[in-house]
C-alpha cells in the first residue's frame, strides 16, 4: 500500500471530508478515519485540516495507506449478478434515479440485513462514480424512493427537504371510519428505546430536560371508505421519524399491519386470511413526490402506482365492502 493522492472533483465537492473518508473506506471504524485526521496523517493541498473542513472542486487529498482489518474484510461482501433485483425505475438522467421501491426490502444493509437497496443499484451500476439516498423509506413502505447520481444533486435536494420545498403524499389504509374530508394534525414526536433496545417514537406529553421535542405536521385527506376501513391520502409537510405512522395510532386510526403501532390482533387477522384479503405488510405506499430537479430548475412530479399486493387488497373490499368513494 502507498500514499494516494485524490483531485476532488464535481460528485465531491461540499462534502465534508470525514464523509468524504467514510465512503472510501466504508469497512473501516470511523474512529480510526478520525485518528488519521487529528494526526495531520490526511491533508488536503499539503496541509493539516480538520474533520468538518468542506472539499472544494480541485483540492488534491493526501491519503495515507489505510489498512483494512481481517475482521473488516469478513464484511466485504459482493452480491452475484444472479441475485440481482430488478428495480422498476420511474424516472432517470444523469442527475438522479428514481425508483418504485417494492415493500418488505430495506432501503441499505444492515441490523441482519446483508443488502438493500443502495447495495443492490451500486453493484448493479458499479462504473457509476456516485450514487446516495436522498430520503429513507420504511422497509415495509412502497413508492417512489429517490435517489443522487451527483454530489451536487444531493446536496441541493437535501436543502430542498430542509426548506420544506419537497411535496410528498402517501396512500395509507387504516382501521375506522374516518370522518372528516380534510384534517390537518400537528403533534411534537419524541424519540426513545424500549428496554429490549428497540428504537420507537411516540406523541411528545412536554419538553425533557435532555431534548427537545420535534414538531411533526400532516395532512390527512380521506380518499375512500369502507365499513370499519378508510383510504386517506398522507401529506408530509414535515418528515420525522415514523411520523405518519405516530399519528394515525394516536388518533385511533393504526394503519392496517403496522407491526410497531399498529392493531395487533387485526394485524394476525389479515396475515392468517385465505383469499385476496391476506396482508402480509403494512398498508403504506409512497405515490407522489414532487421535487425541483437540482440541474435544470423545472418542478418534476414523481408518481407510482400502488403496489399490486396493496391493490388487491383494496380491490377485495370493494368486493365485500362496498367502497365509497370520496375524492
Amino acid at each position: 500500500m502507498s500514499v494516494a493522492k485524490v483531485c476532488i472533483e464535481e460528485e465531491d465537492n461540499d462534502q465534508r471530508i470525514d464523509n468524504f473518508l467514510f465512503r472510501r473506506f466504508r469497512n473501516v471504524p470511523k474512529s480510526h478515519i478520525y485518528q488519521l485526521l487529528r494526526s495531520g496523517q490526511v491533508r488536503v493541498d499539503g496541509k493539516r485540516t480538520n474533520a468538518s473542513y468542506r472539499l472544494q472542486l480541485g483540492n488534491i487529498v493526501r491519503i495515507p495507506p489505510v489498512k483494512t482489518t481481517e475482521r473488516n474484510s469478513s464484511r466485504q461482501t459482493t452480491i452475484a449478478p444472479s441475485n440481482f433485483f430488478t428495480f422498476n425505475k420511474l424516472y432517470e438522467d444523469d442527475a438522479l434515479l428514481v425508483i418504485d421501491k417494492p415493500g418488505g426490502m430495506a432501503v441499505h444493509g444492515g441490523s441482519g440485513i446483508s443488502f438493500g437497496v443502495i447495495e443492490q443499484l451500486r453493484a448493479q451500476n458499479s462504473s457509476w462514480k456516485f450514487l446516495e439516498l436522498v430520503h429513507r423509506l420504511d422497509r415495509e413502505t412502497s413508492g417512489v424512493l429517490l435517489l443522487a447520481k451527483k454530489r451536487s444533486a444531493l446536496v441541493e435536494l437535501h436543502r430542498q427537504i430542509r426548506e420544506g420545498l419537497t411535496e410528498k403524499h402517501y396512500l395509507v389504509m387504516v382501521k375506522g371510519e374516518w370522518r372528516n374530508a380534510k384534517q390537518h394534525v400537528k403533534l411534537a414526536l419524541n424519540k426513545y428505546v424500549t428496554a429490549t433496545g428497540e428504537r420507537r417514537v411516540a406523541i411528545s406529553t412536554g419538553e425533557h430536560k435532555d431534548y427537545k421535542p420535534m414538531l411533526a405536521h400532516t395532512i390527512f385527506k380521506l380518499q375512500k371508505s369502507w365499513k370499519n376501513f378508510s383510504l386517506l391520502d398522507a401529506e408530509l409537510k414535515t418528515g420525522r421519524t415514523h411520523q405518519i405512522r405516530v399519528h394515525l395510532a394516536h388518533l385511533g386510526f393504526p394503519i392496517i399491519g403496522d407491526d410497531k403501532y399498529g392493531h395487533f390482533e387485526m394485524n394476525k387477522q389479515l396475515a392468517k386470511a385465505s383469499n385476496q384479503m391476506n396482508l402480509t405488510r403494512m398498508f403504506l405506499h409512497a405515490h407522489t413526490l414532487q421535487i425541483t430537479h437540482p440541474t435544470s430548475g423545472e418542478r418534476v412530479k414523481l408518481q407510482s402506482p400502488l403496489s399490486e399486493d396493496l391493490q388487491k387488497f383494496m380491490d377485495e373490499l370493494d368486493k365485500s365492502l362496498n367502497g365509497r368513494v370520496v375524492y
